[in-house]
């Protein structure tokens, strides 16, 4: 990649003085030097000092029975400086509760990844190309 089209800010955003581009992906490298993207980097949170990937929480959900999808994201918090808040949408209205969602998880990830808030919603809001609107998530109450 050389560039973004006429658009000289976010290449020079992109693309560091040594021609690297700077993807925003974040993953791990395994034992057989394979690489597998965890994550987007702005969507990463810190919580309490820690790293938050809300993938990882998200990739749990989609385990639980009755999760159609899900999305995590930091929201504003005055003691942890950011905590997790979980939108999901379920099967059916009453096929999962509050409890269920932070039970489940509880069993699978680290304490401070736990989501402080679940909602429950019809779906996620998503752009033309099929990606979850992350900021509009995040600017809802």
């Amino acid at each position: 990649m050389v560039g973004y089209l006429d658009d000289e800010e976010a290449t020079a955003q992109a693309i560091d003085r040594d021609g690297w581009l700077h993807t925003g992906d974040v993953g791990k490298v395994d034992e057989q030097d394979h690489l597998t993207v965890t994550d987007r980097l702005k969507d990463m949170y810190i919580s309490g000092g820690f790293n938050v990937y809300p993938a990882e929480v998200e990739q749990a959900l989609a385990r639980l029975d009755g999760v159609v999808e899900s999305a995590v994201v930091g929201m504003p918090d005055e003691r942890m400086g950011e905590v997790g808040r979980a939108f999901v949408v379920r099967t059916t209205e009453d096929a999962l509760s509050v409890a269920d969602v932070t039970d489940f998880l509880r069993e699978r990830v680290a304490n401070f990844k736990m989501p402080r808030d679940v909602v429950f919603i019809d779906q996620l809001p998503r752009n033309a190309a099929g990606k979850v609107l992350k900021d509009e998530l995040r600017s809802k109450p």
